[in-house]
């Protein structure tokens, strides 16, 4: 190594300093992944505080999905490019401002400039794969699987942590405070930034702007048609539309990039066979992971009058999902140690297992709230051993300087799944009209709910036993110095 490459790429200060960079990515991606979720339990309330519609304020969630939907790719390939440090500083930049800028909204009761304001928090998405980046070219090579395992659980962690935060932050301090609560995370994360390593791009070349036109066009098209589906209709002439110029769009992409010296997205990867069922099971899992947060929530939250429920404010459905968010902790470092023991096969196919015992548990005994505690134990450890070896599996299958490109396209793809699953969710719960109260589902809805995603699960598991045993890492030492 020169000492040129010492100066610019080792990390500020080492030692200590290792846990710093570490310490600062896991904050970063905490509060990217709380943003996401954390206005999805207050969205009656804003819809009261703005004046708009159901359609409306679906906005404030949506709009946030599809710019991190765009940026991940992106942030991915310019984080290879150009570096990883300098583009994560404006993507957390992003997030400050837009935190700001949707506080500012919210309490001007502006549904515009909310929504504005969580598209620019949205670009936050592209922190997943940079931090990826960053471990990998910075972290010492023994500790990498669990690095990685406990920062790719923070997707799981921090959107619990939102779905538990919001509601009480609602009730005693009322809606700004959600933006206000993610505006001091970005300032923390921003803080932060001063312990990583400002390392030079890994790849070089350059960015292929047309790619990435075309790209965040078809992902558009394609999360505007999932997500809007139930409302406007399924077979409905927009949402057909938005799907077939999605598949368009993306055939277009293919095309350009195939063809490019320097693509956005290196579709080659595809043809590594780990790296391709790391993407499927994102996907399955992704749809099982949002599938069953939106259904626990509404379920506990619904009137006993209605012969089901617990009639819990939001602050207890919050609660409820505690041990989700808990759990999903606990269990990122156990796989990340039997990752590097024995490979990513083992604790995707326990957390998917833990995960199918819980859907099923939970179709079969849904009566007391302590069914739902219970089996949130099961889909946190689920989900914490699941997504962290995912991140493991995506990291080892490829070579380092393909690292940020292909976290994002997982990313994406574990995004696109857990907007199908909650749409599916919801669409289940609208076909299943309640006889006792009108406008709410019946309970036959959540149930055939719950069973669906057991199968999806088991889906994930039947997906895990297709994959190689072990995956070796792409490339042996990282070229920078360990921390």
């Amino acid at each position: 190594m020169t000492a040129q490459q010492t100066q610019v790429e080792s990390p500020a200060g080492a030692g200590p300093g290792g846990r710093a960079v570490v310490a600062a990515l896991l904050l970063a991606a905490f509060g990217a992944s709380l943003a996401q979720t954390v206005v999805v339990a207050a969205l009656p309330s804003l819809q009261a505080d703005l004046g708009t519609s159901s359609t409306g304020v679906a906005w404030v969630l949506t709009s946030f999905m599809l710019a991190s939907a765009i940026s991940v790719p992106i942030a991915g390939r310019l984080g290879d490019a150009r570096g990883y440090r300098r583009v994560l500083v404006g993507c957390l930049a992003s997030f400050a401002v837009g935190a700001l800028v949707a506080a500012l909204g919210t309490h001007m009761g502006s549904l515009g400039v909310l929504v504005t304001g969580r598209v620019l928090q949205g670009l936050a998405g592209g922190v997943f794969p940079l931090a990826m980046g960053i471990v990998r070219s910075s972290v010492a090579p023994a500790r990498i699987p669990q690095v990685v395992a406990v920062l790719s659980a923070m997707f799981g962690v921090g959107g619990s942590a939102g779905m538990v935060i919001a509601g009480p932050l609602v009730e005693a301090f009322g809606t700004e405070s959600l933006s206000w609560l993610t505006l001091v995370l970005a300032a923390a994360a921003l803080a932060g930034v001063r312990f990583l390593p400002a390392g030079r791009g890994v790849s070089g070349g350059r960015i292929d702007l047309v790619g990435a036109v075309i790209l965040s066009g078809a992902l558009v098209c394609l999360l505007l048609a999932i997500s809007e589906g139930n409302i406007r209709g399924w077979k409905s002439a927009g949402i057909i539309s938005l799907f077939a110029a999605a598949v368009v769009l993306l055939a277009v992409f293919a095309v350009v990039e195939l063809r490019s010296a320097d693509p956005l997205i290196d579709l080659r990867l595809l043809k590594v066979r780990a790296f391709a069922a790391a993407n499927l099971i994102a996907f399955i899992i992704g749809a099982a992971m949002f599938g069953s947060i939106t259904l626990i929530p509404r379920f506990v939250e619904t009137p006993e009058a209605s012969g089901y429920g617990f009639t819990l404010s939001a602050a207890g459905a919050g609660l409820v999902m505690l041990p989700v968010g808990v759990f999903t902790l606990i269990a990122s470092p156990l796989s990340g140690r039997l990752t590097a023991r024995f490979g990513p096969r083992l604790p995707l196919c326990v957390g998917a297992g833990c995960a199918a015992v819980a859907f099923a548990w939970l179709a079969a005994a849904h009566g007391s709230v302590w069914d739902f505690y219970l089996t949130g134990v099961l889909v946190g450890a689920g989900y914490g051993l699941a997504f962290a070896a995912l991140g493991n599996l995506v990291v080892a299958s490829v070579e380092p300087r393909h690292t940020g490109v292909a976290v994002g396209v997982n990313t994406i793809v574990r995004t696109v799944g857990g907007a199908l699953g909650a749409q599916i969710a919801s669409a289940l719960l609208v076909a299943s009209p309640s006889r006792r109260i009108p406008g709410l589902p019946d309970v036959s809805g959540y149930t055939h709910g719950f069973v669906l995603f057991a199968f999806v699960a088991v889906a994930a598991l039947v997906a895990t036993l297709a994959m190689p045993r072990r995956v070796g890492e792409a490339s042996p030492e990282p070229e920078t110095a360990p921390v």
